[in-house]
């Protein structure tokens, strides 16, 4: 039985905690890393990600 392998993070490099298959198509997922707390949306087809865009640098208050 195939388990899936979980997806890393683009921004970080981490284990996220959402596992896909090699059938598993995702369109626009919003792909959230527990590590570095960003959120990226993401296409993943035939077990290749594309990262469609990745968060927005956030400024900084004074």
């Amino acid at each position: 039985m195939d388990e899936g392998i979980l997806l890393l993070c683009p921004i970080c490099g981490n284990k996220t905690r959402t596992k896909i298959r090699k059938e598993t198509i995702l369109i626009n997922f919003p792909l959230f890393c527990p590590k570095c707390k960003q959120e990226t949306l993401i296409n993943v087809r035939q077990l290749h990600m594309s990262v469609l865009r990745e968060p927005d640098a956030q400024s900084q208050s004074q």
